[in-house]
């Protein structure tokens, strides 16, 4: 502590202590100044290097916001489409590489040994030959001909009465790889895993109508796919030409067999998948799975029944695909030499996420973070609070019901402690064997041990409470925010605290249009065709009046409407408005009560007489503060598709509309954005005056 005594011989030291003790004091707030200043204008300029100001924000305020997100997105590496939200995980790996050279942090939390076979595994990723990858490497050969064989690379040596396509499947599912089965592990305890449709394809997901000529886009993608690995094993031209065929043959057939309508209970065709459980997971006792309900047990197998016909027809065809799909796993899938110390990184993130999420927690989670995201919590419930309050299609009795659920969200910033388990997971990293002089067994080696991890909590579940989470919500390190409805609560983990979704410097009207309209819409989850199933306790019930849900349905009915009047040019396919209605409305309600939230906030500081002048806009860009507000929200969806990503999200399980439209959907019914831009009725944002809502 700095003190000087009151002394008349000392007062001209302690003076000029005092003097010096100043002058440092106020250079740090300068230079605090200077770099929150600085940083402003730097955010400032990337937000304004998105946008396409030729554009008039009422006629498309998505290609406005987002037009030249294409041409200015960081240059890093991607195997999917780009999207600036997503661009997160970049910020997440740099924070990773980090992470990675702080040992004796490590070693404060007792995870020194996992660190140190990280650090050996990146050295051992950078200083492999990854790029093209070695698709012909004995391990890999080897490793197929251990579980069901490569048909188009051992000839006469396969023997297709040897072959069980289920059993191969089962073996792809020990490394991840999905075969003609996918695994699905659900997220309530005892965290029980089923066994789904597949996504039949490589770089882009196949359909029927998507591979119908073999001069589409998807047709030719998967086809070069296939090529690049069979001509690895130097594979003539015809023989190559065949094996490509045959798998488009087959997979025709598949797609069929996926469409097989399930039966009823009675004539619910039944399929033996004993050695299935036994490959996979090392069950051979089925019955004892279902009867402690580790495996989702007695389900119409109307796929299984029909896919095992397909794979009869074409025994060949369907061991070279499940054989290209494990190399396809494998596989790097680098465009360029350059990009492979992203790829490194990014691995150590997503094969090692319980060991960095430790670390990550102590050195960048901060207690003032997760205060202001808890206060932003608060006023996004108000918000919620006041919608249902204002609702006037609900009937009394359903509101109070409505209004109970509301006041017992509970709500978890950062992510959820688990300490015993989180340290199990870490543990399993000194199982990683790192094969010196080949990178190909290295690789499988991780591959499983991901598998293992991700199979943790099922394969423990005797030994944890029956009020476990699953093991996602542990990972603070990801960027996920979500609402859980079997226990009524939101989850803002701490990876999705980063630019363009938040920074703890910007003007509040853009930290509302972003983070606040993130929670917003979680909240809002709680309340939707799927979310209003549950009650406040997170128990299935039905607590809807008639009345209250016929006009539910009515406003329901106006997204669906809505959003599947946006045609898709690039695939000739509309917005499915049925299959993303609940996401569609809680993105209408999460942006609706971010900016009540921020107006309600902003009349509450003008009012307060101590109140300093507040500055609600960013240097260099000439926007009013709820024009910035609705410019956040939108720089959060840009994205950057190639025509395969399109197909792909046709399937895409998590219901989400392409951001594309989302933000034209989204703004195209919010009176306030019409408002806060002058848009007329005729305009592109602002077709018809009617508009839909629902909180």
């Amino acid at each position: 502590m700095f003190f000087c005594s009151i002394s008349l011989r000392a007062t001209g030291l302690c003076g000029s202590l005092i003097f010096f003790f100043l002058l440092e004091f106020f250079a740090k707030a300068n230079a605090r100044t200077v770099n929150l200043t600085n940083y402003l204008q730097s955010h400032a300029d990337l937000m304004k290097s998105y946008m396409n100001l030729s554009v008039a924000p009422c006629d498309n305020f998505y290609e406005y916001a987002c037009g030249n997100y294409r041409n200015m997105k960081p240059d890093r590496y991607s195997t999917g489409k780009r999207a600036s939200a997503k661009d997160i995980t970049y910020t997440l790996d740099d924070i990773t590489e980090k992470l990675l050279g702080m040992s004796d942090l490590a070693e404060s939390l007792n995870v020194s040994s996992e660190l140190r076979v990280t650090q050996r595994f990146y050295n051992a990723c950078l200083g492999a030959d990854l790029y093209p990858f070695p698709a012909a490497d004995p391990n890999y050969l080897r490793l197929i001909r251990s579980i069901g064989g490569f048909p188009a690379v051992d000839g006469a040596a396969w023997n297709a009465s040897n072959f069980n396509w289920l059993n191969m499947s089962a073996h792809l599912s020990n490394y991840g790889a999905s075969g003609l089965t996918r695994e699905k592990i659900h997220e309530e305890y005892p965290f029980p895993f089923q066994l789904v449709n597949p996504l039949l394809g490589f770089d882009s997901i196949v359909q029927k109508d998507s591979i119908d000529s073999n001069s589409s886009h998807v047709y030719r993608l998967n086809e070069k796919r296939m090529r690049g690995y069979l001509s690895s094993f130097q594979l003539p031209e015809d023989k190559i030409a065949e094996v490509v065929d045959g798998v488009f043959a087959f997979w025709r057939e598949a797609l069929v067999a996926a469409e097989k309508k399930e039966h009823d209970e009675e004539t619910c065709p039944k399929f033996d998948s004993t050695n299935y459980m036994d490959i996979a997971w090392n069950y051979s006792l089925y019955d004892d799975m279902c009867d402690s309900n580790l495996v989702l047990c007695d389900m119409c197998d109307s796929y299984l029944v029909e896919i095992d016909k397909v794979c009869a027809r074409h025994p060949e065809a369907a061991a070279n695909y499940m054989s290209m799909k494990l190399l396809y796993h494998f596989d790097a899938k680098l465009s360029e030499a350059k990009y492979q110390k992203d790829y490194c990184t990014t691995t150590l993130r997503t094969f090692m996420p319980f060991l960095f999420n430790k670390i990550y927690m102590a050195e960048y989670f901060t207690e003032e973070k997760r205060l202001e995201v808890s206060e932003i919590v608060q006023e996004l419930r108000k918000g919620l609070r006041r919608s249902l309050q204002e609702a006037d299609w609900l009937d009394s009795e359903t509101r109070e019901k409505a209004l109970l659920k509301e006041s017992k969200i509970q709500s978890v910033i950062g992510s959820v402690e688990d300490s015993l388990r989180t340290d199990g997971l870490i543990r399993e990293i000194n199982r990683l064997e790192i094969i010196d002089d080949s990178y190909a067994a290295t690789n499988i080696n991780l591959y499983r041990l991901r598998v293992d991890m991700n199979r943790f909590s099922t394969r423990h579940s005797e030994e944890l409470s029956e009020e476990a989470l699953p093991q996602m919500v542990l990972l603070a390190m990801q960027v996920q925010a979500f609402y859980h409805p079997f226990e009524n609560s939101i989850y803002v983990l701490a990876g999705i605290l980063e630019p363009p979704i938040y920074h703890h410097s910007w003007p509040i009207s853009l930290k509302l249009g972003t983070l606040g309209y993130v929670i917003g819409h979680e909240l809002t989850h709680g309340f939707d065709t799927q979310g209003s199933n549950f009650d406040a306790d997170g128990k299935i019930l039905s607590w809807w009046s008639e009345n209250s849900e016929l006009g539910f349905k009515k406003r329901t009915e106006c997204f669906v409407k809505a959003f599947s009047k946006y045609l898709i040019p690039e695939i000739d396919r509309h917005v499915d408005g049925k299959k993303t209605v609940d996401e569609n409305i809680a993105d209408s309600g999460g942006l609706k009560q971010a900016l009540e939230a921020y107006r309600i906030h902003m009349k509450q500081l003008l009012e307060d007489p101590k109140q300093d002048r507040i500055n609600e806009q960013l240097p260099g860009l000439d926007l009013l503060p709820e024009q910035l507000f609705f410019l956040g929200f939108a720089q959060m969806f840009c994205s950057d598709y190639k025509e395969e990503h399109l197909w792909d999200l046709l399937d895409n399980e998590i219901n989400h509309t392409i951001e594309k439209y989302r933000v034209l959907g989204t703004l195209s019914n919010i009176e306030e954005f019409f408002q806060a831009f002058n848009c007329p009725v005729g305009s592109g944002m602002r077709v018809v005056a009617e508009t839909c809502h629902m909180w």
